[in-house]
């Protein structure tokens, strides 16, 4: 324990020389009571026109954005994926085929323009959507808040870290970073985490004693700086360097870089494109090489025939498409509370299978309310809820001290409302320190007089090994310590106990009564704390001496009710497949309440795991623990210790997901495939450590965030499906013209990427933005390592394309057959050969418009999930079908595809072909969704299996 003299109250007057020019090297040389003076501040912090007119001369603290690529390099970047280079090299070639043409065919020279207008307008689709999710993680971001607490005007107030300036007087706690350059004042067993500015990962001691001049500024023990945080204890410091002018900030400024990864997603679409790009180019070799040897075709020709190929295989879409889905995703999600920092994560929530969570602020509330009090072998019960001191305590004059001496040793204040600010009661600090300030404030305790009668002169801060606080405060009698926490470990250091008013012995009678009704308190849901005095002889006692021979005055007993659509999502979580472990460092029949409550555990006999067993357990022991056992709780826990549960639940081969919101929680949310940091009540560093910030703190917005994750993966399967079974239906056609010899091209490069403008990209894009199927929380999670062309989706688009193919096909040579004339007496200006290909660009439209409906759902019937909820499909569908229309019957889109006009019996039979997909698959869904029912029968029929979890 270390405190520092008071020191003299300066007369702040402003941004002056000397409040600028004060260096770490002579700030750090000066005693405590002298750092005031040096930085023109006082104890009692700055005013607000202090503090106003000094960020107004020195600027935000705050560092300037890393330089980002310009924007025209994000632009480039969206034509160097591999489909945009394919495409890019056919328009380049087909360009260098008309110049060299003699006479010149205007033919080539649009198709050239017209394959570059499809990459540029995907171009520019892409990034649009990538500029404007960007902007739209800043703006959530800011969501988030970074703040500092700071004395201003004489009292503690939570200000944005950027307001901080210097002078500023600054209180410190454990999980805090530090937003500025300090010079400590009063510091109490400190030690603070300097990874992220020197690089060692040991926590060092920091103290408020002078050191010798000429220290450097990092080695100087009574500094702490900007971008590092408290590991353990309490501290009080004034700023001296704010912004750039910190230590940190000046690193910054030269190394400060911004380093994207491709997200798995990314390199899995990559991979994809590499396939498909060489299956293109490689089948367009081949035709072209076999309609050269095989026909009288020129090699121009034959280059334009093997084009269509290629142009056909290659889904130029796909990039933009998966852009706009994420980005949907993304602010969606955000509707839901939940903020998304790499997208990696919107793919990796949807396969998650397990969710290790916290108990308080999480399941809870988070807003503790203190409901009985015990004391001398009675219960004392207390009414009222919330932070509003209004209720009442049973027979108060009993509980009176065990309520003084609980209040005085919180760190929290209870701040009245505020409306102006439209502020109801509320606590600043920790909120089960606060449910003990509006229990004693119900009980008629003024703490504002206790504290003057008997004022703070030191502490022990709680840490997660005692399980303890304890403060030490002069009274007119003398020192006293006052010290609360987990009744297991300050029941155990208590020698007495105060019984009706008078200290007794702690017999073990009387410590069985204690811990039986500890136990019944917890039982209860109620998290239970110890209260305990203890007088000294001493105003500076060591730890040892201050929090052993103990007087136990009382237990207190609060409440953390469920967070509202909690007991939904833990049941959504069930019917998902996804495993909850409760990990909690409260009381472990407490914990178990909870989860039962919540419906977390619904056994006779779940898993229960103390702290003490964990660390006792081998990691194969761990393990079998966690097989042996599917509901299980982990209670008495440190925050170290989640880090060891999160490994082993990866061992086995589980997909983790896992919240936190303490400095300690940071190495579990590094470890997990998804770290859930709160935005509320979570440290800085948790939140830097996290991929997914909840706005709420609400273990339902994980639950939604999952769905949202598998919907977005099963979008992505449903537009990749969409375009490579009308991919099919374009390339059908060409090789099956090649194969018999047809001298002409059925579906020319140009009419494809109409067909890909027209009804490929708009309705994948509408295909993105499906909102989630009705059952996609009812089945298990998908596998981990499941590519995007599993054997699933490949069997499901080339079962769709395969009819579209057929329908197509047979609409071509159909036509082509009712001219009566061999296939060498077509010329590209016969009417029947421009009425075939006009059929088949027609065709595949239609087709695709009902292949649309279809690819929406894998098992469920287009009448159930309803044909006109999603509009925007709709439209995009009758988009296409409007384009082709406009391409057969407008002359001047005729000469340019080469393309006729088509009847009315025409497009009937086209219809047909359409309506004969959606029956096919229907009958195909009706399948599916027999055998599975046939499953459950089976699986139904069996006798019950002992409960385990999923093997993975």
């Amino acid at each position: 324990m270390t405190t520092a003299p008071p020191a003299p109250a300066a007369s702040p007057r402003g941004p002056d020389l000397p409040a600028r020019q004060a260096t770490a090297d002579s700030i750090s040389a000066r005693s405590p009571a002298e750092v005031f003076g040096a930085l023109e501040s006082s104890p009692q912090g700055l005013t607000a026109a202090t503090a106003a007119s000094r960020l107004a001369a020195l600027g935000p603290n705050e560092l300037r954005a890393a330089k980002r690529p310009p924007v025209i390099k994000k632009v480039l970047a969206q034509f160097t994926n591999l489909f945009a280079l394919v495409l890019l090299g056919a328009s380049v070639i087909t360009f260098a085929s008309y110049l060299i043409q003699s006479p010149r065919d205007t033919g080539s020279l649009e198709l050239a323009m017209a394959i570059l207008a499809v990459v540029v307008l995907n171009g520019a689709i892409g990034f649009f959507q990538e500029y404007s999710a960007e902007k739209t993680s800043e703006a959530l971001q800011a969501l988030v808040p970074h703040t500092a607490r700071v004395r201003r005007d004489g009292a503690l107030a939570d200000v944005p870290a950027r307001d901080v300036v210097r002078g500023d007087v600054f209180t410190l706690g454990a999980g805090d970073d530090i937003s500025c350059d300090g010079r400590l004042v009063e510091a109490h067993d400190l030690t603070v985490d300097d990874v992220a500015l020197t690089g060692e990962s040991a926590p060092v001691h920091r103290t408020a004693e002078a050191v010798p001049a000429g220290t450097a500024t990092v080695d100087a023990a009574n500094l702490v700086f900007m971008g590092t945080s408290v590991d353990e204890g309490t501290a009080i410091a004034v700023a001296f360097a704010t912004g750039a002018d910190t230590q940190f900030g000046q690193i910054y400024q030269m190394t400060a870089q911004v380093t994207e990864v491709a997200s798995p997603l990314q390199r899995n679409v990559n991979r994809m494109a590499k396939q498909v790009s060489v299956v293109a180019v490689a089948l367009a070799v081949l035709v072209f090489g076999l309609r050269t040897a095989t026909t009288s075709a020129g090699l121009i020709d034959s280059f334009v025939f093997a084009l269509g190929v290629m142009v056909a295989l290659v889904p130029e879409g796909m990039p933009a498409t998966l852009s706009v889905s994420l980005a949907i995703a993304v602010r969606r999600m955000a509707a839901r509370h939940a903020l998304i920092k790499r997208l990696a994560a919107v793919e990796t929530l949807g396969s998650t299978t397990v969710i290790c969570t916290d108990k308080t602020g999480t399941l809870t509330e988070a807003e503790m309310t203190v409901t009985a009090l015990w004391e001398s072998g009675r219960r004392h019960p207390v009414s009222g809820v919330g932070y509003q001191p209004e209720g009442a305590v049973s027979d108060p004059g009993q509980v009176t001290e065990l309520l003084q001496v609980g209040a005085q040793c919180c760190d929290a204040r209870l701040l009245a409302p505020d409306p102006a600010h439209r502020l109801d009661w509320r606590i600043l600090g920790d909120t089960t320190e606060g449910a003990i300030l509006v229990a004693a404030a119900k009980a008629g305790v003024d703490t504002a007089a206790a504290d003057a009668a008997a004022p703070r002169i030191g502490e022990f801060p709680f840490d997660h090994e005692r399980k303890l606080m304890t403060t030490v405060h002069r009274t007119p009698d003398g020192c006293v310590a006052y010290v609360k926490g987990s009744p297991q470990e300050l029941v155990g250091r208590c020698e007495t106990v105060s019984w009706a008013a008078t200290d007794v012995p702690l017999t073990e009678d009387r410590r069985r009564q204690v811990t039986d009704a500890g136990d019944q308190l917890a039982g209860e849901a109620l998290r239970v704390l110890a209260v305990a005095r203890k007088r000294l002889e001493t105003d500076h006692p060591d730890q040892d001496l201050a929090e052993h021979g103990l007087t136990l005055l009382g237990l207190v007993a609060m409440m953390d009710p469920p967070r509202p659509g909690v007991i939904d999502a833990v049941a959504a979580c069930r019917k998902a497949g996804i495993r909850i472990a409760m990990v909690t460092g409260d009381y472990g029949v407490t914990a178990e309440a909870i989860a039962r409550r919540v419906g977390i555990v619904t056994t006779p006999n779940p898993g229960l795991v103390s702290g003490q067993q964990l660390e006792a357990m081998s990691a194969a022991q761990l393990e079998n623990e966690l097989t042996a056992h599917a509901e299980i709780v982990f209670a008495r826990v440190r925050p170290e210790h989640k880090q060891r549960i999160v490994a082993a639940y990866q061992h086995l081969g589980e997909i983790v997901a896992a919240t936190g919101d303490g400095v300690n929680d940071a190495p579990a949310l590094k470890q997990a495939d998804i770290g859930v940091a709160m935005g509320v009540t979570g440290t800085d560093v948790a939140r830097e450590a996290a991929v997914m910030v909840l706005l709420d703190d609400s273990f339902a917005s994980i639950v939604s965030s999952v769905e949202l994750g598998r919907s977005v993966y099963a979008n992505i399967r449903k537009f990749i499906i969409y375009i490579f079974s009308h991919n099919i239906s374009e390339l059908a056609p060409i090789l099956l013209a090649a194969a018999i010899a047809f001298p002409l091209v059925p579906l020319s490069a140009l009419q494809v990427l109409s067909i890909d403008l027209g009804s490929d990209i708009l309705p994948a894009l509408a295909l993105g933005a499906e909102p989630p199927d009705a059952g996609v929380m009812t089945r298990p999670p998908r596998p981990a390592g499941e590519r995007l062309l599993s054997g699933a989706v490949v069997w499901r688009f080339l079962f769709l394309g395969a009819i579209q193919a057929v329908g197509v096909c047979f609409a071509f040579f159909w036509r082509i057959h009712s001219a009566h004339l061999g296939f060498g007496d077509f010329t590209a200006a016969n009417p029947v050969y421009r009425e075939a290909r006009t059929m088949t660009q027609a065709g595949i439209v239609v087709s695709q418009f009902f292949n649309s409906l279809t690819v929406r759902s894998d098992d469920q019937s287009i009448l159930t999930i309803g044909p006109f909820s999603n509009r925007r499909l709709l439209l995009a569908g009758a988009f296409g079908i409007a384009l082709v229309s406009c391409i057969s019957y407008i002359p001047v889109l005729q000469s340019v595809f080469g393309t006729a006009d088509l009847t009315i019996w025409d497009w009937f039979m086209l219809v047909g072909f359409g309506l004969a997909l959606l029956l096919a698959d229907e009958g195909r869904k009706a399948v599916v969704r027999h055998r599975r029912s046939r499953r459950a029968v089976t699986a139904n029929a069996r006798p019950p299996a002992k409960s385990r979890p999923p093997s993975r």
